[in-house]
């Protein structure tokens, strides 16, 4: 039995900002049947997430670049996250039927080699689907990785959150409210700023775009300093946050969204700050704590359940409007985590 097999191409490597132009589709013909005696699967993929550091892997490669930002193929279909049914399996671990999430082709079907940590068997279905390319996924364990093991939080501490409508955001600010921290967030549209206040439980919240003084900003917002910043944005931003943070303040370098598509990198000026209120600035990548998935499960399925998160998604429906909606991220037209819907089961 065959299929054809929509795929969502990269024409050349990107510089800039990416637009839609910069990709193309084709269709070939995909077999239900792997190699016999190989591990490989074939899944359907169902949904796909979207996020900011796909845009690094849209660049030239670049020898000064870290390998977990290995460069897409121009001609050859583009990879993220997905969520997938297992179609045809030669692995022991996995059967026909079976769900995963993982690293995937932007593509209806794909052919995989399951890999730890690099795909995970999705083993509880009671809650949507569409979450394990988002809060069940990569992004809610870069947000709970990142909060509870690399910002070292406590009770009554002061957060900010940049970025904070989006996959991660939305999550680091609910975990910091459930430490009993004070939590502040910023977003770019007016929309983003009421989701966190009202949706989210912020405790406050502003629109950076509406800011002539990002320090001043933070300082009205954070009257005591800021203990904890996690950090999605980069550039202007971290330059302000560094004249707000207090004594032995945190910063937890999550991703700098501002800086992805400049040819030019942006500098950081208050950089001395760092050494007379003695703050510890961490880049970290979620690849590092996947070994504590299963205890993120454990904390996060009943939050989900019991009513105490709350996560939103932004959908676009089908495989050709993936482009769209990858593209959009980068002009911040996405409220919450952006996914891609190609076949709902």
């Amino acid at each position: 039995m065959t299929a054809t097999n929509k795929q969502v191409i990269l024409k050349d490597y990107v510089s800039g900002f990416p637009k839609e132009s910069n990709f193309d589709f084709k269709t070939n013909t995909v077999e239900f049947k792997v190699p016999g005696g190989s591990n490989s699967v074939l899944v359907k993929n169902l949904y796909l997430s979207c996020d900011p550091y796909m845009r690094i892997r849209m660049g030239k490669p670049d020898p000064s670049t870290a390998a977990l930002a290995q460069a897409y193929a121009p001609g050859q279909p583009i990879f993220g996250y997905g969520v997938s049914r297992v179609i045809e399996s030669g692995h022991p671990d996995y059967k026909k039927g079976d769900l995963l999430w993982g690293i995937v082709g932007w593509e209806e079907y794909s052919v995989i080699t399951p890999m730890t940590y690099m795909h995970f068997k999705i083993q509880h279905t009671d809650v949507p689907l569409s979450y394990y390319a988002g809060l069940l996924g990569m992004p809610g364990m870069t947000a709970y990785a990142g909060f509870y093991e690399v910002c070292s939080p406590k009770k009554g501490e002061t957060v900010y959150v940049s970025a904070a409508s989006g996959a991660v955001g939305q999550l680091v600010g609910q975990f910091a409210k459930m430490m009993g921290c004070y939590v502040v967030g910023s977003a770019g549209t007016k929309e983003k700023v009421d989701l966190l206040k009202t949706k989210f439980g912020f405790d406050d919240a502003f629109n950076y775009k509406e800011e002539q003084d990002l320090s001043a900003a933070l300082k009205r917002c954070f009257p005591k300093g800021i203990d904890i910043y996690f950090e999605n944005v980069g550039g202007k931003m971290l330059d302000a946050v560094l004249l707000n943070m207090n004594p032995l303040g945190r910063i937890a370098v999550c991703g700098m969204i501002s800086q992805y598509n400049l040819e030019n990198q942006e500098g950081v000026h208050n950089l001395s700050n760092i050494i007379y209120k003695r703050i510890r600035i961490q880049g970290f990548v979620v690849l590092d704590f996947y070994d504590k998935y299963s205890k993120f499960l454990e904390f996060v399925l009943p939050c989900i359940k019991e009513g105490k998160i709350t996560y939103v998604e932004d959908v676009a429906d089908g495989l050709e409007k993936a482009p769209e909606a990858l593209v959009g991220l980068f002009h911040g037209k996405n409220v919450g985590k952006q996914v891609v819907v190609i076949a709902r089961e």
